[in-house]
């Protein structure tokens, strides 16, 4: 398989039933965490897709901007058919693209791939240093989970899937 041949698009809502079917399996693996249909809806304009020439999805990913300067990585995943194609790669690439595009200099994600990240420039995070503290206490009240995970709450600690936090300077 040729991920040359993919096209890397900003998603759409028709695709949402196609990520969630690919989320599926790998939540069942607790690899990734299964939304609701609206979540994704809702958050659509945030994905990008690899798209094969079948017309089929062969990856995605998210980028979620949490505050002036941070973003996320989210529900990077490539579908069994594609994985070690370079398809995870290319997608993550878009994603960092558009960060910077967003004027986003700093990019974290919670995962278990850590070679993976590291060879995109992501570093395990040691701690949350990396926010000033004024930013914490703003970011404390968003009631996303994924800003919770980001800044080590206690009140996700039971929901963690043991992943691990990384972050790139872009």
């Amino acid at each position: 398989m040729d991920s040359t041949a993919l096209i890397i698009r900003t998603a759409r809502t028709q695709d949402v039933p196609a990520i969630r079917a690919l989320v599926e399996p790998l939540a069942r693996e607790r690899v990734l965490l299964q939304k609701e249909a609206v979540a994704y809806y809702e958050s659509i304009q945030e994905f990008m897709v690899a798209e094969a020439p079948d017309g089929t999805l062969a990856g995605f990913g998210a980028l979620h901007v949490i505050w002036e300067d941070i973003a996320e990585v989210r529900t990077l995943a490539t579908s069994s058919q594609w994985r070690g194609h370079g398809v995870g790669h290319r997608v993550l690439d878009r994603l960092l693209d558009r960060a910077r595009a967003l004027g986003v200099t700093r990019v974290f994600c919670l995962t278990f791939e850590v070679d993976f990240f590291s060879r995109h420039g992501f570093a395990v995070m040691a701690d949350q240093s990396v926010v000033d503290p004024e930013v914490y206490s703003e970011l404390l009240r968003s009631q996303d989970e994924g800003v919770a995970e980001f800044l080590d709450l206690a009140r996700v600690k039971p929901n963690t899937l043991g992943n691990t936090r990384m972050i790139i300077n872009l």
